[in-house]
């Protein structure tokens, strides 16, 4: 059985795509998947760092497709998970250094012997994002509830539903955040859904702990407290195939927000009696 190749894209720079990368590679990884993550944003790396692999890079991504080394030589082996891979992409290249027709070449050779590959796209729509859908059959759509990542996420879903190898998509929502939503500040999820017409794989909180995890160089599916973290290891599961509820990101997590919901159950029940 060959394994699965996944392209992970948004359109939109700066929603976070990079991020859900790493944060699902390692959650499948540490589901006990064998999982490579390739970095196609060439020119404009980051996927080592979230990783905290960017002092172990010693071949890239166009270094393979040049035959200056063999693929295995170009993948290094997470810190933390060693069923976990990352093939990185050049700092000193540009994305035509790399074309459809080799990306696939190298998917090919990976899913023989990884139960996932996964692809992070670079944003927007021309020559790097072909290129990076190219060797893939699934793709991931990050976007966040705002009006200018909607419209982007909308015109990637059109370019996927055209593109000859993309069998199935899927959304996943980003920062999202509930106290906007219940204000009308920010468009709600089911607005967002609907809009899009697409099934979604995930529903990410907004949290300040992935800014910490990110400098940290660790993905945020690796502590347990965090709902974003939880929320990211729910997708792996997804990906994966088990019916899983979506989390419910509302919940108070204060004591005044606890005491808040308390006392405003008091007066609906005043109200009803």
């Amino acid at each position: 059985m060959t394994g699965r190749v996944i392209v992970i894209t948004s359109g939109k720079g700066g929603v976070g795509k990079t991020t859900t990368s790493a944060n699902i590679g390692s959650a499948l990884a540490k589901r006990g998947h064998s999982v490579v993550l390739i970095d196609t944003d060439i020119g404009l790396r980051n996927l080592d760092l979230l990783l905290g692999l960017e002092n172990r890079i010693v071949y890239t991504l166009v270094d393979v497709v040049e035959e200056r080394c063999k693929l295995k030589q170009a993948l290094v082996k997470d810190k933390k998970n060693p069923n976990l891979c990352l093939l990185a992409a050049a700092q000193t290249r540009d994305k035509s250094a790399v074309n459809a027709e080799q990306i696939t070449k190298i998917t090919e050779k990976l899913k023989k012997d990884y139960d996932y590959v996964l692809i992070d796209c670079p944003a927007g729509i021309e020559q790097g994002f072909q290129t990076a859908i190219a060797g893939a059959s699934e793709a991931i759509v990050v976007t966040t509830p705002e009006m200018s990542a909607i419209r982007d996420a909308d015109r990637i879903i059109g370019l996927l539903e055209a593109a000859e190898g993309i069998e199935s998509y899927k959304l996943l929502i980003n920062r999202v955040r509930p106290a906007m939503i219940r204000t009308k500040d920010m468009i709600s999820v089911e607005t967002l859904v609907d809009t899009l017409s697409c099934q979604p794989i995930g529903i990410i909180p907004e949290d300040t702990g992935i800014i910490t995890s990110t400098n940290r160089g660790e993905p945020i599916v690796n502590d347990e407290k965090s709902l974003a973290g939880q929320a990211y290891m729910n997708v792996a599961r997804r990906i994966d195939g088990e019916d899983v509820p979506f989390l419910d990101i509302d919940k108070p997590k204060d004591l005044m927000g606890k005491i808040k919901k308390f006392f405003s159950g008091l007066k609906k029940q005043g109200k009803e009696q």
